[in-house]
């Protein structure tokens, strides 16, 4: 299998990231793993996209550390590779991380890999899935009853209105954004102060005005999914809980949280059974749900991370068996017929 993995930038990797450890997993189980950056594509006179794209030179990598030295050391193989002749691309750049400084890189990896997947690539998740999903309101796309109360505006007046019908706690995070960054929790205490807390997110866009829930303050739990159901190997889900740091309200591990082992019960896998049916509609492949109680407060379609951590918390290589699923829906679908499109193909 000839997988590529789109990302930000092949410098700003890390040991510890999801995507590592994919490719990791995907080399040392004999497949060819490519890296692109997302300022690499051309789409070239033969009307095929193509891009300069790296691999290591060796399999048999023991830790990831070792594998991104390999990655960006001399020995390292680059290549312009058609997309067209890829068996699989896995779309794993954030494209809120390019917001600010390179917007033009935003949609970029959307954009060119719906060129290979028209010519018979599987890319995952689903390109077009994922246009909807660019930005926080694709949660507001899922049952009422299983997140939070919103409002997404940039008028103050209406913030604070919002505030006191949610009784006067809310979180305000940006419309676009990742990693906790901007994200404020407004209590009535901090009244006198909540114009310039209201200017602070709005400068990334439009302000989503949350309901806080009161459980928030043990952290939350990510829940992997993959196919439209919780990611369960030998009867192990891939979770982990995300403990807050003292004294701050977000559960990101950018912004200081750890990670503890997470407890699986009756009410996290309703909200999952309950969400499933538009994960599936939307060809979501590989996606993270951070759930507080019964409630979805995020979902990550782009590049959840933290897998790493849930396989150390179960002795669970969960990399190897989402290798293993692309492994099988590329078999099904070369021993078939008929014709699958992504989204179906993605999520089979």
């Amino acid at each position: 299998m000839r997988i590529a993995f789109i990302v930000n930038d092949i410098k700003t990797e890390q040991p510890g990231y999801t995507t590592t450890h994919l490719a990791q997993a995907a080399t040392n189980m004999g497949h060819e793993a490519w890296y692109i950056n997302v300022s690499e594509f051309c789409y070239e006179t033969d009307e095929n996209v193509h891009a300069m794209a790296t691999r290591v030179s060796k399999t048999g990598h023991r830790s990831c550390s070792s594998y991104l030295d390999d990655l960006r050391g001399k020995q390292a193989i680059s290549e312009n590779i058609n997309l067209a002749e890829l068996d699989v691309v896995m779309l794993r750049n954030d494209p809120s991380e390019d917001a600010t400084g390179r917007p033009w890189a935003r949609l970029a990896g959307i954009n060119f890999a719906r060129f290979a997947m028209r010519q018979g690539v599987l890319v995952v998740n689903d390109p077009d899935g994922l246009t909807q999903a660019v930005n926080k309101l694709y949660l507001q796309q899922f049952p009422a009853e299983v997140r939070p109360t919103a409002l997404i505006t940039r008028d103050r007046d209406q913030i604070k209105e919002f505030g006191t019908e949610m009784g006067g706690t809310i979180v305000l995070k940006p419309l676009f954004g990742s990693g906790g960054r901007n994200v404020f929790l407004l209590r009535p205490e901090d009244m006198p102060n909540a114009n310039q807390m209201i200017d602070a997110v709005s400068r990334d866009g439009y302000i989503i005005a949350q309901e806080y829930l009161p459980d928030a303050i043990h952290g939350d739990t990510r829940l992997f999914m993959l196919n439209g159901i919780p990611l369960c190997h030998k009867g192990k889900y891939a979770a982990l809980r995300r403990v807050r740091s003292d004294g701050d309200m977000r559960s990101n591990m950018t912004a200081g949280a750890s990670s503890a082992p997470a407890i699986i019960n009756d009410d996290v896998l309703e909200l999952a059974e309950r969400i499933r049916p538009q994960l599936l509609h939307d060809g979501m492949f590989f996606v993270g749900l951070d759930i507080v109680g019964n409630k979805l407060m995020e979902i990550n379609v782009f590049s959840p991370g933290g897998l790493e951590s849930a396989s150390a918390f179960t002795n669970i290589k969960f990399s190897q068996v989402i290798i293993q699923d692309l492994e099988r829906k590329l078999e099904h679908r070369n021993n078939t017929d008929r014709h699958i499109d992504n989204n179906a193909l993605a999520v089979l």
